[in-house]
């Protein structure tokens, strides 16, 4: 009977922490990992505990959980974020001109309830723009997205509409730039990409870009046919969370513009 208590009160305090914190860690080889990480990661940097297991879960997850690969990498995302985010966040007025754009526009929800995102390639022209306040305009949206994710989730689903787009917009560093932001400091955040509308001449960059995606990563991206597009994208998503641009019901909304 007592351990029947102690295994009730147990299960309450464990609900609670859900609760409170967000789902735990079920499997229990990856939250045994998760806890060595943790304790090899706060020897080093004390900040780590500000930190929750799901966060140093994603970066165990997108080192095939080598707990020491893992650790390497979240540490050197900690060293990152105090460089890059002094204040924790980036404000909008640290990225008036990208925002200018409204190259960024969050949609609805998949059926798994993660955020859409739908990004326009023919609206970004590196002439006119900083490849710092980019940098940080990918931080910004990215912060926006994890906004929007429900209790649980961890991931979203990105639409990559190349429609219209030419030389103009190529901008292969800044490409790079984006990947290792979504990589090294955000991993295992991406659900789906999907490449809709490309043009013939996006290969040129795509064939620079593909080496240095990840393995991962890679396994996550689709290029759709036009002729599929709806059809495809509706595999992920409900007609009333389909962006309307694409056949569905829901309008664009620009990110700046969002809300949770």
């Amino acid at each position: 009977m007592e351990e029947e208590i102690k295994s009730k009160e147990l299960g309450l305090i464990e609900r609670g922490k859900e609760i409170e914190n967000g789902p735990v860690i079920e499997d229990e080889i990856e939250r045994s990992k998760v806890g060595i990480m943790r304790a090899l990661c706060e020897r080093e940097d004390q900040s780590t505990k500000d930190v929750d297991d799901l966060m140093l879960r994603r970066f165990l997850r997108a080192r095939n959980h080598d707990i020491e690969k893992a650790s390497t990498m979240f540490l050197k995302y900690l060293n990152w974020k105090r460089t890059f985010l002094p204040n924790g966040y980036i404000s909008e007025s640290e990225i008036t001109n990208e925002l200018s754009h409204n190259k960024t526009c969050m949609a609805g929800r998949d059926k798994r309830g993660r955020p859409v995102v739908v990004i326009f390639g023919n609206r970004h022209n590196p002439s006119k723009g900083n490849p710092e306040e980019f940098k940080r305009f990918l931080v910004y949206t990215l912060q926006k997205i994890a906004d929007r994710m429900p209790r649980g989730e961890e991931r979203f689903i990105a639409i990559g509409d190349l429609q219209g787009w030419g030389y103009s917009n190529c901008d292969v560093r800044g490409y790079l730039a984006s990947l290792s932001i979504l990589q090294d400091y955000h991993p295992e955040r991406l659900g789906k990409l999907c490449i809709v509308h490309a043009p013939y001449v996006f290969l040129a960059a795509w064939k620079i870009i593909y080496p240095f995606i990840d393995c991962n990563t890679k396994k996550k991206i689709v290029f759709v046919e036009d002729k599929k597009l709806a059809s495809t994208l509706l595999e992920d998503m409900e007609e009333d969370q389909l962006p309307d641009i694409y056949g569905g019901k829901l309008p664009l909304v620009p990110i700046q513009d969002s809300s949770k």
